[in-house]
C-alpha cells in the first residue's frame, strides 16, 4: 500500500458529515483520524490510512494527512480537493454542500465502521478535550512526548498498545506488503 490521499480527505469528509456541519476543526480532524486509524488496527490488524504516524506536542499525528491539510501538498493533483477545502479559521470543510456518503467510493465498510465507532465515542469531545484524552498513557500509551518536536510512532507499538496478539507478525507482514507495492510500483514507473 501507498498512502492515499483521496482516501484520506474521504475519510475526513465522513466525519464532517458525522458532524452534522459542513466544517470541522483540524485539530478534531487529526485526532479523529489517528483514532480511526487506531481502532482499525485494534479490529483488524492494519490502518485505513498507510502513512506515518508521529508523537507531535499536541498528541499523536498522520503525518501525511496533516501535511495535506496544512497545504503542503497539491491538493488539485490527487483529488483531495474533490471533497475537502483549504483550512480557514483552524477548520476544514466540505468542498461541497451537496457531497454525501455515498460520494466516499474509496471507504470500505470496515473503515466506515471504524469510523462511526469512533465518532461515537469521540464525536461530542472538543478538540482540547480530545488532544487531552490522547495524552493520556493510559489511553494511547503509544503517544510519546516528543519536547516540542515529533518522534515516529511505529506500527508495531501502536499494534502492542490496541492488544493486537502477535503484533511482531503483524507489523513485519505489514512491511513485506509495503516493500511489495513499492516494487510493483517502481516498474510500473520504468
Amino acid at each position: 500500500m501507498t498512502y492515499e490521499p483521496r482516501k484520506a480527505a474521504q475519510l475526513i469528509a465522513y466525519l464532517i458529515l458525522k458532524s452534522g456541519r459542513d466544517r470541522l476543526n483540524v485539530l478534531k480532524a487529526i485526532k479523529l483520524v489517528y483514532l480511526v486509524d487506531r481502532e482499525s488496527i485494534k479490529r483488524f490488524g492494519f490502518p485505513v490510512l498507510d502513512e506515518k504516524r508521529v508523537s507531535m506536542p499536541h498528541g499523536p499525528v498522520n503525518s501525511m494527512t496533516y501535511s495535506y491539510i496544512a497545504g503542503d501538498y497539491d491538493a488539485d493533483a490527487v483529488g483531495w480537493s474533490d471533497f475537502l477545502r483549504d483550512r480557514e479559521n483552524h477548520d476544514v470543510a466540505l468542498a461541497s454542500t451537496s457531497l454525501n456518503a455515498d460520494d466516499l467510493d474509496e471507504l470500505s465498510e470496515a473503515d466506515i465502521e471504524c469510523a462511526d465507532a469512533v465518532w461515537e465515542r469521540f464525536g461530542g469531545m472538543d478538540k482540547y478535550a480530545l488532544r487531552d484524552w490522547t495524552h493520556n498513557p493510559r489511553n494511547v500509551p503509544e503517544w510519546e512526548d516528543p519536547q516540542g518536536g515529533s518522534n515516529p510512532i511505529p506500527l508495531q507499538r501502536i499494534l502492542n498498545a490496541v492488544g493486537v496478539a502477535d503484533a511482531e507478525r503483524f507489523a513485519e507482514e505489514a512491511a513485506t506488503q509495503r516493500n511489495i507495492d513499492a516494487a510493483f510500483a517502481a516498474a510500473r514507473v520504468h
